[in-house]
């Protein structure tokens, strides 16, 4: 390497090679090297040859960035963003997105929000610095998503995906929270549970209140009232789940039942249940749990685990195929849609009949 710093960077590392001196090496000139990584139109096949050889022997590579800010130039990528990187739920999600993506020739670029809105509006910031072609977005925070506004994102096609932000006229895909939380509730119902917890997510996001919505119709048109003591919400994460779950299993009007909203939740009520059946008398009644969105292994519960079942993957897949539309139709302009995909209630063998 020459010391004299011409092919160095100041922090020592190589300098990447240059379209110009791979046109050098291959002996021809840099518009023929240009003409050839844009596609080879018009270029000779043994020009092509010699070009990309010189390429690899330099080691040179695209700059994709530089390319994708060329004006009228498409960058073939999609933002999309989540709130909960640990959640197996998003992961189907992804994969959907990035199947239908995939099938348009798109990428996708994934930022995880943390349920924090300012690190989503920095997310969101840096897709469309990237000049994404769209985006997709589970909003971490419906009250304060100004900046997934119209106004604020521009041109940039955005859908929603799982939930929705009142007040924003966008595309949204969203699963039937109310109605399988009301069939879950029913269902317990029907079995003659009177005292039925309610472990959800933060009802400051749309679908922790729709889901409470579904529990609170279904009590209200079996004629049983609610013990709110038993309503406890904003837990994200298995751990508070399993500690609001285990103070109500030990309070002096305890639940027989139990309605979780979300996996997460659900992870933390089989804990919980698993611990406190180890120490009652063996014969003593079961704790009935149903839990909105299925997991991995939930097959395999310790406790008797029904499921409101639905397809992330769907889910996701719906939302790309929507913004696919907006991108590649721009001119054929709709109003904002929401689809609503069904869920289906699963009952555990070994729940009663």
């Amino acid at each position: 390497m020459s010391e004299s710093g011409d092919d160095a960077h100041p922090s020592g590392i190589p300098r990447p090679p240059t379209v110009k001196e791979v046109a050098e090496r291959a002996g021809v000139s840099p518009m023929t090297v240009s003409r050839v990584f844009a596609g080879g139109a018009n270029v000779r096949p043994e020009l092509r040859t010699r070009v990309a050889r010189a390429a690899a022997e330099l080691g040179y590579r695209r700059n994709e960035n530089a390319r994708s800010l060329r004006p009228g130039h498409k960058s073939g990528l999609i933002g999309v963003t989540i709130t909960n990187i640990a959640n197996p739920y998003y992961a189907e999600l992804q994969r959907g997105i990035e199947d239908a993506a995939a099938k348009a020739n798109r990428r996708i670029l994934v930022g995880n929000s943390n349920e924090d809105p300012a690190l989503e509006r920095q997310l969101v910031a840096d897709f469309i610095g990237r000049r994404v072609e769209g985006l997709i977005v589970v909003p971490a925070d419906p009250a304060h998503s100004e900046h997934l506004s119209p106004e604020s994102v521009g041109t940039t096609p955005i859908v929603f995906a799982s939930r929705p932000v009142p007040g924003l006229a966008v595309d949204t895909v969203l699963v039937d929270d109310v109605g399988g939380a009301y069939a879950a509730t029913s269902r317990l119902l029907d079995e003659g549970h009177q005292r039925i917890a309610f472990l959800g997510t933060r009802t400051s996001v749309l679908t922790g209140q729709r889901r409470l919505q579904g529990y609170r119709t279904a009590h209200r048109d079996h004629n049983v009232p609610v013990y709110e003591h038993l309503v406890r919400t904003g837990q994200q994460e298995a751990a508070g789940a399993e500690r609001a779950l285990a103070e109500l299993l030990a309070h002096e009007i305890a639940p027989t039942a139990v309605f979780s909203a979300n996996n997460r939740n659900t992870l933390g009520a089989i804990r919980a249940i698993a611990r406190f059946r180890s120490s009652v008398p063996a014969d003593s009644p079961e704790v009935r749990l149903i839990g909105f969105d299925s997991f991995e292994f939930a097959d395999l519960s310790p406790v008797p685990l029904s499921i409101v079942a639905h397809d992330p993957g769907a889910l996701g897949r719906r939302a790309a195929e929507l913004l696919l539309a907006r991108i590649d139709h721009p001119t054929q302009t709709k109003s904002a849609q929401t689809v609503e995909l069904p869920v289906e209630l699963q009952l555990d063998p070994r729940a009663p009949e």
